[in-house]
């Protein structure tokens, strides 16, 4: 029995750790992936690990056998399969109150769906110390066998950190993945009791699979949110992704939903979003023609909305799309018409593939900033650096950022560091949302340079509509300044603590949707 002991010990570990970063993609979808959000999950497991280790113990020391230990993985294994279940319902309540951000049904909802996962993971944390009791003969070999005991349970932990968030999860989903690694559990435990009390200690137990099955088939068709005119839910190593139809317009929505990543219609390229703010930055230099844009890159290319109008502003421009999320792409190209010639998808993480890249380019668009989902290392001195780098001489630098009504550190921050390394930085907010375009330029310009650009090309025949829409946008809304704070760098960027304290004061404000 010690070998196939410690196999348990490993596939406890292992369906421990899948549990939970399977509990922050089902949390996520609803509440998103913040840090808050990563904190709450990780320190109420731990509390519940904690509480599983002490109770294991004492349990251990009155009932020193394999079958209640094998009892316990049981129980442990089923009640973690049902937990995606008994959530969906409180899950599709939250998503609904999310939308009008109801702030005491989204606290009760997450606090009622953490505490779903107490009984499973306390269960699953008594089963190591009762792993010890049993395999402790002696004094002189308890060191020896806690560590042998430990290190097998880190090594199963090992996978299950690495197999849901690569394989199980992208390819399964994430009800699934918790109906996989209950059923591995399950059957171990049912092994276990066979081997340890006889296959009648075991015959009980083995109906449990079988409520897990058909919960599975009774509701593992069913969406994860209900959303109004939901026409596609799927879920990826990075996202929940969801796409929405609205009257003529479709919709990506990632995550909780808060934002829409991209739109698409057939009939206009003119959305009121950020999105063809990008098409600005170049014309703060003087003279500039729309012929002039030939190389673009935009890193976060989502489902190509800006892709799409750049294609159309900047009829000879080769653009190179940046997504990390390959599924996204997929995505966009099937339901936002996401199949233009001149666009070269590039799938991977912006930086490093900017970086990588011999390119330069007329415009750098960065659109990878979705609060509460700011990579740090897309904000930083270094970064800027990279993109100026990446700039031809006359080469421009666009922005989209966001903030709250009276809370601008997050602009404030972006736009001082981008001015230690580009000469000239202009701030200019989106009407009607919570965004903000920071522009900067290689070479020193002057905010006159797009007055006088807006009113040549508006006396310009063939210039598209989209682009001098973005050009009044953005010469209307253009601030006098920014405020200068600190400056990130790899070293330190605190955009987390920066973000959380925004999302917090937005979500309690009662604030209202707005577009990313």
């Amino acid at each position: 029995m010690r070998r196939y002991l410690l196999l348990t010990v490993f596939t406890v570990g292992m369906t421990t750790l899948a549990a939970e970063l399977a509990a922050s993609r089902l949390i996520g979808n609803v509440f998103g992936t913040s840090n808050l959000v990563w904190a709450a999950i990780i320190g109420l497991i731990l509390i519940y690990l904690a509480a599983g280790y002490s109770l294991g113990g004492r349990w251990a020391d009155r009932h020193p056998t394999h079958t209640e230990m094998y009892r316990l993985a049981a129980w442990g294994a089923f009640s973690l399969g049902t937990v995606p279940y008994a959530a969906s319902f409180v899950l599709r309540r939250a998503a609904t109150a999310f939308d009008s951000l109801q702030v005491s049904i989204l606290a009760g909802s997450f606090l009622a769906v953490l505490v779903l996962f107490s009984v499973p993971i306390t269960l699953l944390g008594m089963i190591s110390p009762f792993a010890i009791r049993l395999s402790v003969g002696s004094s002189a070999e308890a060191g020896s066998v806690a560590g042998r005991i430990f290190a097998v349970s880190t090594a199963g932990s090992f996978i299950g950190t690495f197999l849901p968030v690569l394989v199980t999860i992208p390819t399964l989903g994430t009800r699934l993945t918790f109906l996989m690694f209950s059923l591995l559990l399950l059957a171990v435990a049912l092994i276990g009791l066979a081997l340890s009390g006889g296959a009648r200690r075991a015959a009980p137990y083995a109906l449990m699979p079988l409520v897990l099955i058909a919960l599975a088939t009774a509701f593992g068709r069913s969406s994860i949110k209900s959303s109004t005119g939901q026409i596609l839910e799927t879920e990826s190593a990075y996202n929940y992704i969801e796409v929405q139809q609205a009257g003529e317009f479709t919709l990506l929505r990632l995550n909780e939903g808060q934002g829409v990543h991209s739109i698409y219609s057939a009939r206009t390229l003119e959305y009121g979003g950020p999105w063809e703010q990008f098409l600005v930055a170049p014309f703060f230099y003087e003279g500039r023609k729309p012929s002039e844009v030939r190389h673009m890159a935009i890193i976060g290319l989502a489902a190509g909305t800006a892709a799409r109008q750049a294609a159309a502003a900047f009829e000879d421009v080769q653009i190179d799309g940046y997504e990390v999320d390959g599924r996204i792409v997929e995505i966009g190209i099937k339901y936002f018409d996401l199949r233009l010639p001149n666009l070269s998808v590039r799938v991977g993480d912006g930086r490093l593939n900017l970086e990588r890249v011999g390119q330069t380019y007329d415009l750098i668009a960065v659109d990878a900033y979705r609060p509460p989902y700011i990579p740090p290392h897309l904000t930083t001195q270094e970064f800027f650096q990279i993109a100026y780098d990446h700039l031809a001489q006359d080469g421009a630098l666009a922005i989209n950022a966001a903030g709250i009504p009276d809370d601008r550190r997050l602009v404030d921050g972006l736009a001082t560091t981008i001015s230690t390394v580009f000469p000239s930085v202009y701030v200019a907010d989106v009407p009607n949302s919570l965004n903000t375009m920071i522009f900067a330029t290689r070479q020193p310009t002057t905010a006159s340079s797009l007055t006088r650009n807006l009113e040549d090309l508006s006396a310009t025949a063939g210039v598209h509509p989209v682009l001098l829409s973005a050009l009044r946008t953005a010469s209307a809304y253009l601030r006098p300044g920014f405020e200068w704070t600190e400056v990130f760098t790899d070293d330190r960027a605190p955009i987390e603590r920066i973000v959380n304290d925004m999302v917090i004061d937005f979500v309690l404000s009662g604030g209202l949707e707005y577009l990313e």
